[in-house]
């Protein structure tokens, strides 16, 4: 485990980009079968997209766990290890306990440079530690009130097959060490969602069965006056976090997008996601229908299409209505700031994932981290089972990173394609869409087929029921990476140089000789030529010839 800690780190974040992460949350009694689910999409242009793994171990009395920071590699100090381990694969453990968070920074003055616990290395310790979400909750604030707390504002998402919560924490400053955090439970007929902005307003002071918090969490603001009212009337994002125009825009607008699919009466806080009123969102909605993993995977694929912040038609966009826009998030024209937006689903997604969490099966059954690397519009969710005991090499830490390409890496494959996709985008992701749907497809429908299968194996023994899902994973990843190899050559010939190949019955087609037939030139579209002409007038007017005089 020391080892994989300092590897993942070296490979990942030198330092989070602004606004980077989303994550969602959603109840047992707000899902179509009764999982809970969370997800996460861990975005950085930092980030290199793997699929983390530490076994289960015992450990012998006095060892030392050593802590690297996460973000960077940075050596933060060592803990105690406990006697005992539990298998952690990405972001859930062997008791189907997952954690997902997102960073929203808050009150510069609140960091504490001298913790050892920064945020990443809490969540991957915690996992494997924790038995339960509540149990996940203790273990993390013990850690940091012991140790320190090194990052900036977080908010967790911490689920089990039972309940989902929302804690959101922050340090207390060099020379105060802890952290001021609050847990709230989500009620399980809800959904809740974070997105780099603290979420958590007003909480109850007296129901532990639903909220957790530390002892001062309210005393500390008092003591730094940020707050000065009663109790009841505490907000911890409103003393921690304060907003301004991008906790809004950048942030609490993807949260409003994932709501607003889910419940039409969140249609009413647009002007909130769009930077222009701050009366704030609930924390968790009701959804107007009861969600699956199929549904929740799409909605981790939000662009705002369809919405007020639909940007795919404006000039930005370009010819091919493309809902990305290059980084940095705001530009100036003539002094003045602007602003892209920022979606759910973005280009600089090192890997994302929707756990899903099943009370009702054995936890190797029952517990699948639905895992894909690269931007989530445009990855394959594959299901990875949460005993799994063999990371496939195309998704192996090692293979490849940022700077070394490798032909093996599903980051690397996956990251080719996109970036085909994003030069023409109105072509080419539906052309990319029906690989990923036929492959995400036959995954839910061969589910439930190796599910049972698995519990067969169960039953004799657990080890092999547990074998034989890593295998099926392992196959098919590698056979799921070969597809999108193919789909990406299938682009590359098919839209080659700007003219589009001729397809008949599933072949490109070819003339009466053998030969390629002429290819379509479909230029722009007409709304597209008018934005040229309207920007440059008659520079490209095709002009008549008079006669020439003898």
């Amino acid at each position: 485990m020391k080892r994989f800690l300092f590897i993942a780190a070296v490979y990942l974040a030198t330092a989070f980009v602004a606004y980077p992460c989303t994550n969602f949350l959603i109840g047992k009694k707000a899902s179509v079968d009764g999982s809970t689910f969370i997800s996460y999409s861990a975005d950085s242009y930092s980030l290199y997209g793997e699929l983390y793994h530490w076994k289960a171990a015992n450990h012998a009395p006095g060892t030392m766990l050593k802590v690297y920071e996460w973000d960077t590699g940075k050596y933060l100090g060592e803990i105690p290890q406990v006697p005992k381990t539990y298998n952690v694969i990405g972001n859930m453990n062997e008791h189907q306990v997952a954690i997902g968070e997102t960073t929203f920074g808050g009150r510069p003055e609140l960091s504490d440079s001298t913790g050892i616990l920064d945020y990443g290395s809490l969540i991957y310790i915690t996992l494997q530690r924790a038995r339960s979400a509540r149990e996940a909750i203790r273990i993390m604030t013990d850690l940091v009130a012991e140790y320190g707390y090194y990052s900036s504002g977080e908010s967790f998402s911490i689920a089990d097959p039972n309940e989902i919560w929302v804690m959101e924490m922050i340090g207390k400053g060099v020379g105060n060490k802890g952290a001021v955090w609050v847990a709230v439970r989500i009620p399980d007929d809800c959904v809740s969602a974070h997105a780099n902005q603290a979420r958590i307003q007003q909480f109850p002071l007296n129901d532990p069965e639903n909220c957790l918090y530390s002892p001062d969490v309210i005393s500390f603001a008092r003591k730094q006056g940020y707050f000065s009212g009663k109790d009841a009337d505490f907000s911890f994002a409103q003393a921690y976090a304060p907003l301004d125009f991008g906790a809004l825009r950048f942030c609490e607008a993807r949260v409003w997008s994932f709501f607003n699919r889910v419940n039409k009466d969140m249609a009413k806080y647009v002007t909130y996601a769009q930077g222009k009123t701050t009366d704030p969102m609930p924390l968790y909605v009701k959804p107007d229908r009861k969600l699956s993993v199929e549904d929740v995977q799409a909605l981790m694929r939000d662009h705002y299409e369809e919405t007020e912040l639909d940007w795919r038609f404006d000039v930005g966009a370009g010819p091919f209505n493309s809902p990305y826009r290059w980084s940095p998030l705001t530009f100036e024209v003539d002094s003045v700031e602007y602003c892209n937006e920022r979606p759910i689903a973005t280009q600089q997604t090192g890997f994302s994932f929707v756990a899903q969490m099943r009370s009702w099966l054995p936890a190797p059954v029952g517990g699948v981290l639905w895992f894909g690397v690269d931007d989530a519009a445009q990855t394959v969710y594959y299901p990875v089972y949460c005993g799994h005991t063999d990371v496939p090499e195309e998704m192996a830490v090692g293979n490849g990173d940022l700077l070394t390409y490798s032909e093996t890496s599903a980051f690397w494959i996956h990251n080719w394609v996109s970036n085909m996709v994003y030069t023409r985008y109105s072509d080419m992701s539906a052309d990319m869409q029906k690989v990923q749907q036929r492959l995400e497809n036959n995954f839910r429908e061969i589910q439930p087929d190796i599910e049972k299968k698995a519990l067969n194996l169960y039953n004799q023994s657990p080890e092999e029921a547990v074998r034989f899902l890593t295998n099926h994973t392992n196959t098919l990843v590698k056979e799921g990476l070969q597809e999108w190899k193919k789909l990406g050559q299938y682009l590359l010939v098919k839209y080659v140089d700007g003219v589009i190949k001729k397809e008949e019955n599933g072949q490109f087609k070819r003339n009466p000789y053998g030969q390629p037939a002429s290819p379509t030139r479909p230029g722009y579209s007409k709304e597209f030529y008018k934005k040229v002409i309207d920007q440059t007038g008659e520079k490209y007017k095709v002009q008549p010839i008079g006669k020439q005089g003898n």
